[in-house]
């Protein structure tokens, strides 16, 4: 995955450099905006945080906990169907989000004792599918800002997805996510001629978690259905840098 960034990252700059390149002489001005149809690519970084609804470990409440932001990354392909000052962008995405979230597990029925961190890390890799309805506030030669929303499906992909519980008294912790999750997004951008930058806020709008399960409690050897809930919603900023046909 840091090859295929790097080389994303890469090609981004190349095309960046060549479009700039063209556009430089006032002449032959490139004027995307202007077709019916146009095609682009992007890539990004993102920041992911947890909402969380409920937290709770056999029976405690965990009602404070903190997020730590991580750096993501991802790259897209998407298609724009224009209709004057409007447009309409179904995109496909390939997104790797990260967060950790780190709370007492105490909770705050004890006061008095010593807190005893624990968190959870996670690494989510998801294939996403956002229609977009866009508004262009400026569109004016090779210039242009649009503001855009939309639902996206997301689908997550379970086998490299990477989730971490540090210092629980469970062993053997396994979360199971529901695969495909719906989210809406809101955001703005930006271009000049065939380079555009893109920022949006992106929000779940259900519960990601299916299930918890562990191999046993403590030291006992005991097994059964997990106590551990963990129901949350995630939400994300994100910044790209694309070019467009």
């Amino acid at each position: 995955m840091v090859i295929l960034r790097k080389i994303l990252i890469l090609y981004l700059l190349t095309v960046a450099c060549t479009a700039f390149g063209k556009d430089g002489n006032t002449g032959n001005v490139e004027r995307p905006n202007t077709k019916k149809i146009n095609f682009g690519i992007k890539a990004g970084f993102n920041s992911t945080m947890f909402m969380v609804s409920e937290l709770k470990i056999k029976d405690v409440t965990i009602d404070e906990f903190q997020n730590n932001y991580k750096i993501g990354y991802f790259g897209s392909l998407f298609m724009r169907i224009n209709m004057k000052k409007h447009f309409i962008q179904p995109e496909v995405s390939y997104n790797v989000g990260k967060c950790e979230i780190i709370f007492d597990k105490l909770g705050s029925q004890h006061p008095d004792i010593e807190p005893d961190y624990a968190s959870v890390e996670s690494i989510l890799h998801s294939v996403d599918f956002p229609i977009l309805y866009g508004y262009n506030v400026v569109k004016k030669g090779p210039y242009g800002m649009s503001i855009f929303a939309g639902p996206k499906i997301r689908y997550l992909w379970g086998k490299h997805n990477e989730i971490t519980f540090s210092n629980f008294d469970q062993k053997g912790i396994h979360e199971k996510l529901h695969p495909f999750n719906a989210s809406v997004v809101v955001g703005v951008g930006v271009n000049i001629s065939r380079i555009f930058f893109d920022f949006r806020y992106e929000q779940g709008l259900r519960n990601i978690s299916k299930s918890i399960t562990y191999d046993n409690i403590n030291s006992d050897g005991s097994t059964g259905v997990s106590t551990i809930i963990f129901k949350r919603r995630d939400s994300a900023l994100s910044f790209s840098l694309g070019f467009i046909l």
